[in-house]
């Protein structure tokens, strides 16, 4: 789909939501350009920016990265992209940088993706990895061919501390506490669109035909 005019999306989504994978889908179907908080936020430490060298010190002392900075910090790199449509991942977090954002720009839609925490439960705790190559395995629909190993080195096969059930079960508490004030702020303002469901492949006909009307939509009132 062409896009007539600037458009300024964000996706939102537990961990284990399937959300990388649809962000993938949105912007290569329309042709958005997908940006995620935590590469921008990687990309500021290591370059050593003022407000990276802020957010390494903040994170190297165990603290909450103040809302302000982070605001700061993706709103700078948001500016240097006014030509350019957008999908925002993992920024908002709160509702004081949805407001942050909202000063900056008008955002079109909002998707967010409500997967049962049982579903993501399951999908992460059934994770292994093999560190040296990244690869990962799942043992619902992706298994090792020798349980437990690696296909291509037959090297042992991890659980990452994140994939662990408690660790999960923390997570996604964590996310739902943080969140849904976020979702409340979007949804009183008319641009949030909730696809709820427990496959990924189910999920994204719903978004992707949601999407084609609303850019149409907005194609029509540039």
């Amino acid at each position: 789909m062409v896009l007539q005019r600037v458009i300024r999306a964000v996706i939102m989504g537990a961990p284990g939501s399937g959300k990388g994978t649809v962000s993938a889908r949105i912007t290569k179907t329309f042709v958005l350009q997908h940006l995620s908080s935590g590469d921008i936020l990687r990309a500021n430490i290591k370059s050593q920016t003022e407000l990276g060298l802020l957010t390494k010190a903040c994170i190297d002392q165990g603290q909450l990265v103040p809302d302000d900075v982070i605001s700061r910090l993706i709103l700078k790199h948001l500016r240097t992209m006014d030509q350019n449509s957008w999908l925002l991942d993992g920024f908002p977090r709160t509702v004081c940088q949805a407001e942050a954002l909202d000063d900056a720009f008008i955002i079109d839609t909002v998707i967010n993706l409500d997967v049962p925490f049982r579903t993501i439960q399951e999908r992460l705790t059934s994770r292994w990895t093999h560190l040296p190559s990244g690869r990962v395995y799942n043992t619902d629909f992706n298994p090792p061919k020798v349980q437990g190993f690696d296909d291509n080195t037959g090297e042992p096969l991890v659980q990452r501390d994140d994939d662990k059930p408690e660790t999960v079960i923390r997570r996604l508490k964590s996310y739902e506490t943080q969140t849904e004030p976020v979702l409340e702020y979007y949804r009183s303002k008319g641009v949030l669109e909730t696809f709820s469901g427990t496959e990924t492949n189910k999920i994204w006909p719903h978004v992707e035909a949601f999407l084609h009307a609303k850019f149409s939509t907005l194609n029509q009132t540039k």
